[in-house]
């Protein structure tokens, strides 16, 4: 089966996010030329009927006539233009939205796959070299519109005065001149086509070089507050000349031999267009056989001839150097999930109780030639409080991760009341967590919806909980309450909370909703000594009789669970209560807690 053109799959897609816009630009861009090609014919008509002394009353009608369409014709341009602009104020909205859906539908590996985030990334970043990309196509396919209507138009004028040379004189020189004209319009495509695969190549090369210094700005905070302390600005001057000097390098290497050689033809087939219509148009007009006004609407239809023929050229160039771009574009889109998203239901349990177990599960993630976790051997039981300690990077959350089942095994199994968690469906076993991630994010709607994640929220539950997890004082400041907008991005009334406020709103949001399991991936790191104490001696009346997980590094809350269990390198080192722990001197759970406690001496 034969591959789809790059251009033609893109721009099908791109026009589906708003099927109305393109037609909208074929009538906008009919009428824009309809109204030059008028004026320069009713011009003509005009200058012909004052050689050719008509009557006044007859001149003023036609001078009427070419003032009344002129305006008609304006008129329903700028009707187009509005339209046309709505539209495409909805395509660039569905086109956003499409973004964030095939997003928010990936697999999370995916979405957390270097590779995959690295394609994202280039298609914002080639919008910024000479808007590479879907805009480039749209803005060709508009380029290309405005030539075919200009040729559209021209191709009427053209048979006139083809048939005006026919009755001539010397009618065989005419011929000459136009198969000349034809021989130089098509030597200037063909040279075009010729250099479109060297010219894509160039520019695909000057855009890679490109990414690499549009990125020093968006990699490096270069107006934070780092920047300033330490004076780092040296060091991105120092980026910024080596990327520019290897770009500028790219840039002289291929000019010359790439762009301008390539350029010449054209340019050259397109001075002896010109010149050839021009000659075509004295010679016939010093014979008598075009008229006066003709000489006019000749001239003025030349210029556009030759700009719509130079454009038309060009625009084939382009959408060529383009399609490099275009194909980032779809591959992003071409993405296909591959985690088995189960069928089996998850029971409704009335007494929550699922238990989970983690049977010789090792985990790597892509990309990776090691382990995160290594023969993880685990069974959770319901209700019960478990802590995760271990130091930085040693699984912790990778296994809260696989728990969530945001990432399958890479090897072993997870099993809930005795089936593999695959089997489940994959959105109904979701719905079983509530976690607090330790990347949390709330969002800048009222604070009612970030607590219940939902369009609409139970007021004395959301209140509630916010007062449970210490948030209520500040709560009592907000006049609007539960309509209160977080964050100023689209409201100028809303609030700014510091670290601590946002993690009490992350507590509550995740108390909303009610889950059998809660998770707590740090959740106590940005608020202060006081706060945390109060949270922690109301954590078993806050979680009920949930099954609660909870990452800490700060070891004298374990002392409220049931269970710890010692991460250390991707593996289970210890397991057991905080004095079972704590009573094996020789234990990395040993070592930790006195690493800690000096400080709460």
């Amino acid at each position: 089966m034969k591959k789809e053109n790059t251009t033609l799959r893109a721009l099908r897609q791109y026009s589906g996010y708003n099927p109305k816009y393109f037609p909208l630009c074929v009538l906008q861009t009919i009428f824009k030329n309809a109204s030059f090609f008028f004026s320069l014919w009713m011009t003509a008509k005009i200058v012909d009927s004052l050689y050719s002394g008509m009557e006044k009353r007859e001149l003023y009608l036609l001078v009427v006539a070419a003032l009344t369409g002129i305006l008609f014709i304006r008129s329903v341009a700028a009707i187009l233009d509005r339209q046309v602009e709505t539209a495409l104020e909805v395509l660039e909205n569905h086109e956003a939205e499409a973004f964030y859906r095939k997003a928010l539908g990936l697999d999370y590996d995916k979405i957390e796959n270097p590779d995959i985030r690295q394609i994202r990334r280039k298609i914002e970043e080639n919008m910024h070299i000479n808007m590479y990309g879907v805009i480039n196509m749209r803005e060709n396919l508009l380029e290309l519109m405005d030539s075919l209507a200009n040729l559209a138009f021209s191709a009427v004028l053209f048979a006139e005065m083809l048939s005006l040379i026919a009755a001539a004189p010397f009618r065989w020189l005419g011929l000459i001149l136009l198969a000349a004209l034809i021989a130089s319009v098509a030597g200037g495509f063909l040279s075009r086509l010729h250099g479109n695969k060297k010219g894509a190549a160039y520019w695909d090369e000057v855009g890679t070089q490109m990414l690499k210094e549009n990125r020093i700005g968006q990699g490096y905070n270069v107006s934070g507050m780092d920047n300033r302390i330490y004076r780092q600005q040296p060091i991105i001057d120092e980026l910024y000349r080596k990327y520019s000097l290897e770009h500028m390098k790219v840039m002289m290497n291929g000019w010359w031999m790439r762009f301008s050689f390539l350029e010449a033809p054209s340019a050259v087939f397109s001075w002896l267009t010109t010149g050839a219509s021009y000659l075509i148009i004295c010679l016939y007009c010093t014979l008598g056989a075009f008229p006066v006004g003709s000489v006019i609407k000749y001239v003025g239809y030349l210029r556009k001839l030759t700009e719509g023929i130079q454009t038309l050229l060009d625009t084939f160039g382009r959408v060529k150097e383009n399609e490099p771009f275009l194909g980032d574009y779809l591959r992003f889109f071409d993405i296909e999930n591959d985690m088995y998203q189960g069928g089996l239901a998850v029971e409704k349990r009335s007494d929550k109780r699922f238990d989970i177990s983690f049977q010789n599960v090792s985990f790597r993630y892509a990309g990776s030639d090691d382990f995160a976790l290594r023969d993880i051997n685990l069974d959770l039981r319901s209700g019960e409080r478990l802590a995760v300690v271990g130091m930085n990077g040693s699984g912790k959350t990778t296994f809260v991760k696989l728990l969530c089942r945001l990432y399958d095994p890479t090897e072993g199994e997870i099993l809930m009341n005795d089936f593999n968690i695959r089997k489940y469906d994959y959105r109904q076993y979701l719905d079983i967590f509530s976690v607090v991630f330790q990347d949390y994010n709330l969002l800048a709607v009222p604070l009612g919806n970030n607590v219940s994640c939902a369009a609409a929220w139970n007021q004395e539950k959301a209140e509630r909980l916010l007062n449970e997890v210490g948030f209520g004082k500040r709560y009592g400041e907000m006049p609007r309450g539960l309509e209160t907008p977080v964050y100023k991005e689209f409201d100028s009334d809303g609030v700014e909370l510091s670290g601590g406020e946002s993690q009490k709103v992350a507590l509550a949001r995740a108390l909303y909703r009610d889950t059998p399991f809660i998770i707590l991936d740090e959740p106590t790191a940005a608020l202060d000594p006081i706060a945390e104490a109060e949270i922690y001696a109301r954590f078993d009346e806050i979680v009920g009789d949930k099954t609660a997980i909870y990452i800490s590094h700060r070891l004298s809350s374990c002392q409220l669970c049931d269970r710890i269990l010692v991460f250390h390198e991707g593996r289970i080192v210890q397991s057991g209560t905080h004095q079972e722990l704590l009573s094996d001197e020789t234990g990395k759970y040993y070592e930790l807690w006195h690493a800690q406690a000096q400080y709460y001496a």
